[in-house]
């Protein structure tokens, strides 16, 4: 059986109700904690190819970060994953990954296709 594992920010409600979901599905989870142990870029591209996307796609774009730093800039793939190595807060929340298949947990209903 493949272990689940939710990348987490105990501060965002959405991401609480994903670990919550995903408590009731599997007792064989981890959590990983992610603005304090941020995913490495290999991590990061990895999880990008399980979830079907580009790292554009997973940036939180209201996050201040993005809008002061970030927002009107062109950056290649491989620039944004570094970005999003050095600054975890810029990651849509929570990531679910279960083998080699990912979702991001908004809805919260979409980490069922996982299970």
């Amino acid at each position: 059986m493949e272990k689940t594992i939710i990348y987490h920010n105990n501060r965002c409600t959405k991401s609480r109700c994903a670990l919550e979901l995903i408590k009731k599905k599997t007792k064989d989870f981890s959590v990983i904690e992610y603005l304090k142990t941020s995913p490495s870029e290999k991590e990061l591209k990895e999880i990008l190819k399980k979830l079907g996307m580009k790292a554009e796609e997973i940036i939180r774009k209201k996050e201040p970060l993005f809008r002061e730093k970030f927002e009107r800039k062109k950056f290649s793939e491989n620039e944004w994953i570094k970005i999003l190595a050095k600054n975890p807060i810029l990651i849509e929340r929570p990531i679910v990954v279960k083998g080699n298949k990912a979702v991001i947990g908004r809805p919260t209903e979409n980490i069922l296709k996982l299970f």
